[in-house]
C-alpha cells in the first residue's frame, strides 16, 4: 500500500515541470526499483527510506524493494472548473480517486512566465481553487440530498445517517469552511469516507520558488506556510526548477549539486515525508537474504491488519508476529545477535505495529 496524491494548481504555477521531474526521477530509479507509468499522467515514484538501505546492508539482501507513491498529475482547472469551465468535469472526478491533494502554489517572481490572474499572490491562488472545490461539492451535496427524501421517509437508517452527515457538510460549506474542518465521530468516520467529497482531502500546499530560495523560501512561501498552519495542513518548500535539474543527473551528481544550492536533500523527498505525516502513514519492514522490503501502513494499525498488506492470507491466518525494533535490529547487527539479546517479541494479535518495526508473520494457512 503506497497513496495516491493528486497535483493541481493553476496554469503556470510549475506543476507539469514538477510532475515531470518526479516521473523522470522514477523512471531512473526503475533499474532497481518498482516503478510504472500507469497513463501519461500517472507516475509510481519510490520512497525514499535510508533505514530500508541499511536493513538490507547488515541483512545481506539481494534486492531493495522500497513502498511507493503514486502521483497523478491533475490538469484542467481554471476558474469555473466547478460549473465545467475548461477541462473541470475531468478534474474534479480525477481529484475524487486521490488520497490527497498536492497543490502547487506560484511562489516566484519572473516576468517571463505569465500568471493566469496577472499576479504573484499564492495564498489567493488557494482560495480559487478552494472555492472551486467547495461548490463542486455544495452542488453535490444537494443532489444527494434530495435524492435521499424518499428513503429517508421510509425509516431507511443508512440513509438518514447520510443527510445527517452531508448536512453537516453542507452547514461548514455555506459558512466558507471545507468539509475536512468538521468534526465527525468514529461511529460515522466510515459513512463519511464514503460521502467522498472533495473537501474532506487533506491538502499539501506546495510552495513552488526561485532556485535561490529553495533553502530558506521567500515571502510568499512564509504566507502559504501561515495560511497552512491556521487551517490545520501542511506547506512545503520546492524549486521545481532544481528538481526538474536533479532528475536529468546520476546519483552522485545530483548530490554534488544539492550540496552547491546548501540543499540537504532532494525536495520531492520531503515533499514525499510530507505526504505521508500528513495522511498519517508510517513503515514498517521485512526483511531477509531474498530482499528488504518496506510496507505502508496507517498509524495505529494492529498486527492482523498490517499483515494483511502483504497478502489476505496472512491477516486470515495470523497467529503471532515476532518484532525487532529497527533501532534493536541496526544497533545488535541482524535478526539473530537481536534474538539473541532478548529483542525479539513474539506480539499477538491486540499488538500495534510501530513505524521502523521489523516484522516475520506467522499464519495458518
Amino acid at each position: 500500500m503506497g497513496f495516491k496524491m493528486g497535483i493541481v494548481g493553476l496554469p503556470n504555477v510549475g506543476k507539469s515541470t514538477l510532475f515531470n521531474a518526479l516521473t523522470r526521477t522514477a523512471a531512473a530509479q526503475a533499474a532497481n526499483f518498482p516503478f510504472c507509468t500507469i497513463e501519461p499522467n500517472v507516475g509510481e515514484v519510490a520512497v525514499p527510506d535510508a533505514r530500508l538501505d541499511k536493513l538490507a546492508e547488515i541483512a545481506g539482501s539481494k534486492q531493495i524493494i522500497p513502498t511507493r507513491m503514486t502521483f497523478v498529475d491533475i490538469a484542467g482547472l481554471v476558474k469555473g472548473a466547478s460549473k465545467g469551465e475548461g477541462l473541470g468535469n475531468q478534474f474534479l472526478a480525477n481529484i475524487r480517486e486521490t488520497d490527497a491533494i498536492a497543490h502547487v502554489l506560484r511562489c516566484f517572481e519572473d516576468g517571463d512566465v505569465t500568471h493566469v490572474e496577472g499576479r504573484v499572490d499564492p495564498v489567493a491562488d488557494a482560495e480559487t481553487i478552494d472555492t472551486e472545490l467547495m461548490l463542486a461539492d455544495l452542488e453535490s451535496i444537494e443532489k444527494r440530498r434530495a435524492g435521499l427524501v424518499r428513503k429517508i421517509k421510509g425509516n431507511d437508517k443508512d440513509a438518514v445517517q447520510q443527510d445527517r452527515l452531508l448536512a453537516m457538510a453542507q452547514t461548514a460549506i455555506e459558512d466558507g469552511k471545507p468539509a475536512r474542518t468538521v468534526a465527525i465521530d468514529e461511529d460515522d468516520a466510515k459513512a463519511w469516507r464514503m460521502l467522498q467529497l472533495l473537501t474532506t482531502k487533506p491538502v499539501l500546499y506546495v510552495c513552488n520558488v526561485g532556485e535561490s530560495e529553495a533553502a530558506e523560501g521567500n515571502a510568499h512561501a512564509a504566507k502559504v506556510a501561515e495560511m497552512a498552519a491556521a487551517q490545520g495542513n501542511s506547506a512545503v518548500i520546492i524549486s521545481a526548477q532544481i528538481e526538474e535539474e536533479i532528475s536529468q543527473l546520476e546519483a552522485d551528481e545530483a548530490e554534488m549539486f544539492l550540496t552547491e544550492m546548501g540543499l540537504d536533500e532532494a525536495g520531492l523527498d520531503r515533499l514525499i515525508r510530507a505526504g505521508y505525516e500528513l495522511l498519517h502513514l508510517e513503515t514498517y519492514f521485512t526483511v531477509g537474504p531474498k530482499e528488504a522490503r518496506a510496507w505502508t501502513i496507517k498509524k495505529g494499525t494492529s498486527a492482523p491488519k498490517a499483515a494483511g498488506v502483504i497478502h489476505g492470507d496472512f491477516e486470515k491466518g495470523f497467529i503471532r508476529a515476532e518484532t525487532i525494533a529497527y533501532e534493536d535490529f541496526v544497533t545488535l547487527g541482524g535478526e539473530g545477535p537481536a534474538k539473541e539479546a532478548g529483542k525479539m517479541r513474539a506480539e499477538g494479535k491486540a499488538y500495534t505495529v510501530k513505524d521502523g518495526d521489523v516484522l516475520h508473520f506467522l499464519f495458518n494457512t
